[in-house]
């Protein structure tokens, strides 16, 4: 009996993508064009599923069901629609929860995530269906009721539809990964899906070397570029290049296939120490996206934990529609190893970009020779050549030249082979398309740049030593991912449409440009970790930078002491001023004393001090040394620190107070406020002062307060009535303030703590 299939295309099947829109004059009719096609593109890629159990499927061990994704991208429009004041309620708070927060992994044998098994109860396919159509219906109707004012600025409340719009498109290209993933029983190519020829003009037969002379880069977008941007894009580097040589073309699965045979999967000497346990782990033999017929662990999680691609020939079926993927022929390379490709099994594609994490291509680097390495995002821009100018405008941007050839922008749903497009001036092939490409960096943001309130986590928690760089774009790349100012990483066990190019100096002596991040974070629940960069330092030279991100600059020891001290110390704390007179004005004003939640729990004494009138206390903070501390401090594990006097150290250990009852209080690590974290009977916000971006906590207080709550702001950096009314004002009453004296390192300090209600 065959399973049902249910409905997922709510618009047109297509895939073929329309261009970005620019901002700086485009219409209406234009945004409503491209939301359109954004949200049938991703809706077209569901389709490819044979029937409603694969939805419920986990092609990634590490990665949620493909329902997830589903409903996850309507999601994130309502959230950012409704925070930038365009969407005036929620369209399903409980779908708004469920499916707004996926999961990111810190390590590749991380347990898998709650949601991953069969207990957890996942809605119908149709009912997702349902929410989405509500949601594209909201959207049309915005489109049509809302003023519109050119340009579209970070500013412009317009710019939450193109951030829902590009986000979309992200996860076309992450959802299509993890299908290709899939058992490929559990998917069938549409009739509209185009793979792209095997070879090109006879072939790929050797892969050069270029030479690329000294020279300087400026990156960055400026920020009155007209296209939608990410918020790492923008800032501004002065890059200096030293001269370099790189590959001419990615390095093919032909090439990639000397490492297979010649042991290097099984050679120690050419993995680093995380890579290695990574292949020991996975038992890798081969690239994820190779076949051959010894079983091999896929990686797939809950039910598929077991199955494999890797079957005996016999049950291998490719048809690809263009000639090859036949049964028979002899065991040799063509036949040792195939290709899955989105929904296909097939004969390997030798001149195709071979597909690997950084792991894998840094394995295959050392087995070329310590001299080799990947190129640094700089050099990426470097082997670009000359390019137009920025004041140019849209037209500069690749994704809207006419003229521009590259395997982008969905020209094919599969790669290429390296020689097919033309190269860059420089004479560098697929710079742009194909496959991504591997770069040395650590992912960090661009000095100057700044966090959009509407996603002020989109990029910042992944400057942290342990995402590697990615340039360049895909086959499947759109929008903004297909622009030459597109920036996005990954953590190094990761797998996507990505490959690489080998680069070697032309001085070894002379320091590159490789961004790598020496400030030290801390993962709860693991502690300190090491950057996960494979460059071998003793051979290339570079600069080391701290994390753009400033809220890491807080998971140091000495921030932990000092977090402690304030907290815990022989004077009075502010913390516990600050909550009594909070407790005053609730009770004054008949708040109900059930559930409260702390921003900025630091090291948990606020918490502790709210549990003495509060029956639920959730404890908030993105410091996860602090969380740690707190969560050690709740378990009766005593958490030492120092306080200076005159000079005099003093030893200390922070406890809970008797009486206190500790077990009301939930710590939680968070980069923002999610919808599921609830609604609470009091609010207190005190670390308004140490988030980059205020604004992003802002906007969501009201959401987490009841109709009859109470919010109370803490801030002695000038956060008073008069700079809080435009952020919140909309959404919240002002109902009175208070002032707070309190010692700060022997500095007077005066808070000023502003209370609000629901309107």
């Amino acid at each position: 009996m065959s399973e049902q299939k249910s409905r997922v295309l709510s618009g047109r099947l297509t895939f073929t993508s329309m261009k970005p829109c620019n901002l700086a004059k485009c219409t209406k009719r234009e945004i409503k064009a491209y939301f359109e096609n954004t949200y049938d593109l991703y809706e077209s890629l569901f389709t490819a599923l044979k029937d409603d159990s694969a939805i419920y499927k986990c092609p990634d061990r590490l990665r949620l069901p493909l329902i997830f994704y589903y409903g996850h991208t309507a999601c994130v429009y309502m959230s950012k629609l409704l925070l930038a004041g365009l969407a005036e309620e929620r369209i399903n708070p409980e779908f708004e929860a469920m499916f707004e927060t996926g999961v990111d992994e810190m390590s590749w044998d991380d347990t898998e995530n709650y949601r991953m098994g069969g207990s957890y109860k996942w809605p119908a396919v149709s009912e997702v269906f349902n929410y989405r159509c509500q949601v594209k219906e909201l959207i049309l109707k915005i489109i049509d009721t809302t003023p519109l004012e050119l340009p579209v600025t970070m500013e412009n409340p317009w710019w939450a539809l193109f951030m829902g719009m590009e986000h979309e498109r992200i996860h076309l290209e992450t959802s299509s990964v993890l299908m290709r993933q899939l058992p490929v029983e559990l998917v069938e190519k549409p009739a509209e899906w185009k793979y792209a020829p095997v070879n090109h003009d006879g072939g790929m037969t050797k892969n050069p070397m270029i030479n690329v002379s000294a020279t300087n880069r400026k990156l960055g977008k400026p920020k009155d570029f007209p296209s939608y941007g990410w918020d790492n894009e923008y800032g501004e580097l002065d890059s200096h290049i030293p001269a370099f040589q790189a590959r001419k073309y990615l390095i093919t699965n032909k090439e990639f296939l000397d490492f297979v045979d010649n042991g290097g999967y099984f050679d120690r000497h050419f993995w680093t120490s995380e890579g290695w346990k990574w292949a020991q782990y996975r038992q890798a033999k081969h690239p994820t996206f190779w076949v051959c017929h010894g079983g091999c662990k896929t990686g797939c999680g809950a039910a598929l934990t077991n199955c494999t691609h890797c079957t005996p020939l016999k049950h291998i079926i490719g048809n690809t529609g263009f000639g090859i993927g036949q049964e028979g022929g002899q065991e040799d390379a063509n036949r040792k190893y195939r290709y899955r490709a989105m929904f296909d099994i097939f004969d390997m594609p030798w001149d195709w970009p071979v597909e690997v994490n950084y792991h894998e291509a840094k394995a295959f680097c050392t087995w070329k020779g310590p001299e080799y390495r990947l190129p640094s995002e700089a050099e990426h821009h470097a082997m670009r050549g000359e390019q137009n100018p920025v004041s140019f405008g849209a037209p500069c941007d690749t994704i809207n030249d006419n003229k521009f050839q590259a395997n982008l922008n969905f020209q094919y749903g599969s790669s290429t082979p390296v020689n097919m497009y033309p190269p860059s001036n420089r004479g560098f092939h697929d710079l742009f398309g194909n496959v991504w490409e591997w770069t040395e960096d650590n992912f960090n943001g661009f000095p100057g740049q700044k966090t959009n309130y509407l996603y002020d986590d989109f990029s910042t928690p992944t400057f942290d030593g342990k995402h590697q760089m990615m340039m360049g774009g895909s086959w499947i790349s759109t929008g903004d991912e297909a622009s030459p100012f597109a920036r996005f990483s990954f953590r190094p066990h990761f797998f996507q449409h990505l490959g690489f190019r080998l680069v070697r100096n032309m001085d070894q002596d002379a320091t590159t440009n490789i961004r790598l991040i020496n400030t030290e974070v801390f993962v709860l629940g693991v502690g300190l970790e090491g950057n996960t960069s494979a460059l071998d330092r003793s051979v290339f030279k570079v600069n080391c930078e701290p994390s753009t991100n400033l809220q890491y600059h807080y998971e140091t020891e000495g921030w932990l002491n000092q977090t402690l001290a304030k907290e815990y110390g022989p004077s009075d704390p502010y913390i516990t001023q600050l909550v009594d007179i909070s407790i005053d004005e609730a009770t004054e004003r008949g708040i109900s004393l059930g559930k409260a939640a702390l921003l900025g729990a630091g090291t948990g004494r606020g918490a502790f001090e709210l549990a003495k009138h509060f029956e639920e206390v959730v404890g908030i903070d993105y410091c996860a040394r602090f969380i740690d501390a707190a969560m050690k401090i709740q378990k009766k594990i005593p958490v030492p620190f120092l306080t200076e006097n005159d000079g005099k150290r003093s030893k200390h250990e922070a406890r809970v107070d008797e009486g206190i009852q500790a077990d009301r209080v939930v710590f939680k690590q968070l980069t923002w406020i999610p919808v599921e974290i609830g609604l609470f009977d009091f609010v207190l916000f005190d670390f308004i002062d140490r988030v980059m971006n205020p604004k992003a906590w802002l906007v969501r207080l009201w959401e987490m307060v009841t109709q009859t709550g109470l919010i109370v702001v803490a801030s002695s950096d000038g956060w008073d009535q008069e700079k809080l009314a435009p952020i919140i004002g909309k959404k919240l009453d002002y109902v009175g303030t208070q002032s707070l004296k309190y010692s700060d390192n022997d500095e007077d300090q005066v808070a000023v703590i502003t209370m609000w209600q629901r309107k």
